[in-house]
């Protein structure tokens, strides 16, 4: 069963977003594998706190991206194979790199100097 021990709200994300976020972060870290069993709509809604329409929308979100398997009466379960999970990870760190990127330049540095903060902290 996929835990959401780590998963805490943030203000100004909407929760469904966030619900996405976290399964797909935990996928490609590989805390969460192919057929792992996601809670039910109404026991993740208890669990959170959340409106069941907002788990609804975000389960009926990866299963669109392909993330997860439903069937009407039946356990929800990851689906994650190889592909899957490569575009997942793009995704995630072209969203993240183009955060850092943009907040750099916002504060006014220059790339040489984005390079050198980055290389500093790579190590």
């Amino acid at each position: 069963m996929v835990s959401f021990d780590g998963f805490s709200l943030t203000d100004g994300i909407p929760i469904y977003q966030q619900i996405l976020l976290f399964l797909k972060r935990e996928a490609v870290a590989g805390t969460i594998r192919d057929g792992d069993e996601l809670p039910s709509r109404r026991v993740l809604s208890a669990l959170l706190g959340v409106n069941p329409n907002t788990i609804q929308k975000a389960y009926r979100m990866l299963e669109e991206e392909g993330l997860i398997a439903s069937h009407s009466g039946a356990k929800s379960l990851m689906v994650l194979n190889e592909e899957t999970l490569r575009r997942v990870r793009g995704e995630l760190l072209e969203a993240d790199a183009k955060g850092v990127v943009n907040a750099m330049k916002q504060m006014g540095l220059t790339k040489e100097e984005a390079l050198v903060l980055i290389d500093q902290y790579w190590e």
